[in-house]
């Protein structure tokens, strides 16, 4: 079939267009490929996408309604996989406008695309900063989640949001997925794992927020790509709500200490650790409740950071030839 994944330059988006193509299905891929951080990075993934047959790809603005609508008309996508976002929690506290234009308005375009064409299922990335101030752990997805941390959290639980008054209103199935702390080759470079293994291998201090005592719940993407895959091959109940939300994590959390340990293990160098306070928007600890996607398709995740670890930092000295 044909399946549209918008965000397919980024991380997430190209381990899931790569295994989409791997089982033979067609793939239109959808990103804009902006500086947020380095493009030669996302022009690299494409090439190792570009080399199959199945795959085409569109350069273009998700805010850009009239690109979303063409796309939509050109490809009439079957399912659609939506992973395309301005991400960082961060970043959020200095452009707060992109995040508008991605995740509010690039949202909106992508279901007046399937309001549409009527694909046969969305899903959709939501974030575990979608919880917030919540202090309940594992986070659940029947928790409250209206006391965001972050301008980024706040446009996720819009998208969520957007998304249900869609599928009420149009009877258009969808699927939100809670991502939980992703990491893995070709990862994003402001992420931690990339962050500390620079540094790390570069020698120069490390910057431990809430002086090391942060937990998160590091996924590997291998069990990202498995879960997305599971989902995505859903066939979404005819009856009973069309929106369904689910975590996706590795539902055991690692404290930041033991995680700068590991890849000081896998890099053969020790760090020197900058221990400084929590930061604006942050929060202390992640952890998912996967029951109900586990329950649902039979997701459980297979790789501890002690395994996937060393396989990003291969990847990392590998691609950066450090």
């Amino acid at each position: 079939m044909t399946i549209l994944v918008t965000g397919a330059a980024g991380f997430i988006g190209f381990h899931v267009a790569k295994a989409l193509l791997a089982r033979g299905e067609e793939v239109v891929g959808f990103d804009n490929i902006n500086g947020y951080y380095d493009p030669a990075l996302k022009h690299a993934r494409l090439e190792r996408l570009s080399g199959a047959k199945a795959f085409s790809f569109v350069k273009a603005d998700l805010a850009d309604a009239a690109a979303v609508r063409d796309t939509f008309a050109r490809f009439e996508p079957r399912r659609v996989v939506h992973l395309a976002a301005q991400a960082g929690v961060r970043y959020s506290l200095q452009n707060p406008q992109a995040y508008i234009d991605s995740n509010v308005t690039g949202f909106l375009n992508i279901l007046e695309g399937c309001r549409a064409h009527r694909p046969e299922h969305l899903v959709f990335a939501s974030s575990s900063s979608i919880y917030g101030l919540n202090t309940k752990l594992p986070f659940a997805e029947a928790d409250r989640t209206d006391a965001p941390a972050s301008l980024y959290g706040a446009t996720k639980k819009a998208g969520e949001a957007m998304a249900h008054a869609y599928a009420h209103l149009f009877k258009l199935p969808m699927t939100g997925l809670r991502f939980f702390t992703v990491y893995g080759p070709w990862g994003r470079p402001d992420m931690s794992p990339a962050i500390f293994t620079k540094g790390i291998l570069e020698g120069r201090p490390i910057d431990l927020y809430n002086h090391g005592h942060h937990a998160r719940d590091f996924t590997y993407i291998d069990d990202i790509v498995d879960g997305v895959l599971r989902v995505v091959d859903m066939t979404p109940r005819a009856s009973g709500p069309a929106l369904e939300i689910y975590n996706i994590g590795h539902n055991e959390p690692v404290r930041l200490t033991d995680f700068v340990a590991c890849i000081e293990a896998a890099t053969g160098k020790k760090a020197i650790r900058n221990l400084l306070p929590m930061q604006p928007g942050d929060v202390a600890e992640t952890h998912a409740d996967i029951e109900r996607l586990a329950e649902a398709t039979g997701f459980r995740p297979t790789t501890p950071i002690e395994v996937g670890i060393p396989r990003f930092v291969h990847w990392y000295r590998d691609y950066y030839r450090v």
